[in-house]
């Protein structure tokens, strides 16, 4: 079974990432975007040490080499981060209105039409050459690693091994650890420059190690398949043959909005009471990359909107608090206002601003529950 993207992040989360968002500059991804924190990075932890030793043996019977698991393992240490990450992991769903917020905020759509212009010849061509929309694969680069911004810098044979030993999902993790260390062997990249999320997704568009080996090219041809390259071509032309490969149709659009010119398909309404959408067999193969109605959509409108189209016509209810996305806005700005900072006004309430409202509320001499309410934004008024 060859795992691929979608494998991945079914085991993983659906949307990556999405948990610490709440300003209009997250990227939705669950990469760095700065220095290392000191918990990913490598501690002493004899069991690592063991599970490392008799892992050698296995590697090598898989025929990576003395010298590849040297070089790879130089440097390499256990992180108790990744441990951390992946066990609190929770279960939680945003709604389509957050994640569209996020996903195809005005300062993405500003980045993705300026990286577009900026790559223009190297996209078009790759539509020509494998058939997937110029627009999409600009779309995934900008979800993934928000344009090449913050595509990880965790060692990936670190936070694989440790995720490996760690057993919650080992043999999973040591067949990735396996495959980095192959596409070490292979040249394509050297062991200190394989970096990418605490998970182990690398490169632009954040390949596991797996789906790198079954769908990476050297699209440059340079003789080396580098997705962690300034240069995103390798990556982006390799986004396009994991689409193609995966059920891609050349000329078919992924769909839309209902009533906005979308194309006939099979109608969802992921959120009740939110716009309608019309999807095809493209918003499908946009699943292979991250099997989430909400992540194909925000895909698939983050192209359309890179392509020059406008926002969403259909409007979105009230949360579950009574809010409206314009009544969050303004919440988030007053609270910024009166000196409790929620890093931005997007109109999510993400950690950031749940904290800005509980500090409100505490100054007040209120409960301090960080939940938010008509109420609220009156007496901030």
């Amino acid at each position: 079974m060859i795992i691929t993207r979608r494998n991945f992040t079914l085991g993983l989360t659906a949307g990556l990432g999405l948990a610490g968002c709440g300003t209009s500059m997250s990227a939705i991804s669950s990469v760095s975007s700065g220095g290392l924190p000191d918990d990913l990075r490598p501690v002493p932890n004899a069991g690592w040490s063991q599970w490392v030793a008799s892992f050698r043996d296995r590697a090598g019977a898989q025929g990576i080499s003395e010298t590849t698991l040297n070089a790879g393992f130089r440097g390499a240490g256990y992180l108790p981060g990744v441990v951390r990450r992946d066990r609190n992991q929770t279960e939680f769903t945003r709604t389509l209105e957050d994640y569209l917020a996020i996903a195809a905020s005005d300062e993405r759509v500003t980045k993705g039409r300026a990286a577009f212009a900026r790559h223009n010849a190297m996209l078009n061509a790759l539509e020509a050459k494998y058939g997937v929309d110029a627009t999409i694969i600009c779309a995934i680069w900008g979800l993934e690693s928000y344009f090449g911004e913050r595509k990880g810098d965790v060692p990936v044979v670190s936070a694989t091994s440790t995720l490996a030993y760690d057993g919650r999902r080992g043999a999973f993790f040591e067949q990735q650890l396996v495959a980095a260390l192959k596409i070490i062997q292979s040249g394509d990249i050297s062991a200190d420059r394989m970096v990418g999320s605490w998970a182990g997704a690398m490169g632009h568009t954040q390949f596991i190690p797996t789906s790198y080996q079954s769908f990476a090219v050297d699209y440059t041809g340079d003789g080396r398949r580098d997705i962690w390259s300034a240069d995103p071509s390798d990556a982006l032309a390799s986004t396009a043959v994991y689409l193609q490969r995966n059920g891609w149709t050349r000329g078919v659009h992924w769909g839309g909005e209902v009533g906005n010119g979308a194309p006939e398909g099979r109608v969802i309404t992921p959120q009740q009471g939110g716009p309608s959408f019309s999807v095809t067999s493209n918003f499908s193969a946009i699943k292979r990359y991250n099997n989430s109605d909400s992540y194909a959509i925000g895909v698939g409108h983050l192209a359309d909107r890179i392509g020059g189209a406008g926002p969403l016509r259909g409007s979105f209810p009230p949360d579950a608090n009574g809010l409206t996305k314009d009544d969050r806005v303004t919440l988030q700005r007053r609270l910024t206002a009166a000196g409790f900072d929620t890093d931005g006004a997007d109109g999510v309430l993400g950690p950031k601003s749940q904290a800005a409202i509980s500090a409100y509320q505490t100054s007040r001499g209120l409960p301090a529950t960080g939940v938010p309410s008509q109420e609220l934004l009156r007496s901030l008024g």
